[in-house]
């Protein structure tokens, strides 16, 4: 007997689809395949909890040619997914992400939750 998955929507906050498809295409297709693979329920084995929202959201992490790059995307939805920024670490700070992506994401996850309340709440 096979469980049928179901995909939930995947949904992209402000300018984050073009964010990404910015970026190499090496991390576009890591993204995607990861991205695709939580739209079904499952966790990418290179996902970590994003520090700062609680529970539910999510970072990927690519590194590829010296640089690093991130997704942050919710899944504390029950039938959606929301990317809410995609971008390439450039923090000064060393490990830190720069507060204005740590805002970015905050104002985006705002944005997220209004969408799943007037789009998948009955």
């Amino acid at each position: 007997m096979t469980t049928q998955r179901i995909e939930k929507p995947l949904h992209w906050i402000g300018s984050s689809k073009k964010d990404l498809l910015a970026l190499p295409a090496e991390v576009i297709d890591d993204f995607g395949y990861a991205l695709g693979a939580v739209q079904l329920g499952a966790t990418p084995a290179h996902a970590k909890p994003w520090k700062g929202e609680g529970a539910g959201v999510l970072e990927l992490v690519e590194n590829h040619h010296g640089d690093t790059f991130r997704a942050v995307y919710a899944v504390r939805f029950a039938r959606a997914v929301y990317v809410l920024h995609c971008f390439q670490k450039k923090s000064p700070s060393g490990i830190r992400t720069a507060k204005s992506d740590m805002d970015l994401i905050h104002e985006r996850l705002k944005l997220a939750q209004q969408h799943y309340k007037d789009h998948h709440e009955h």
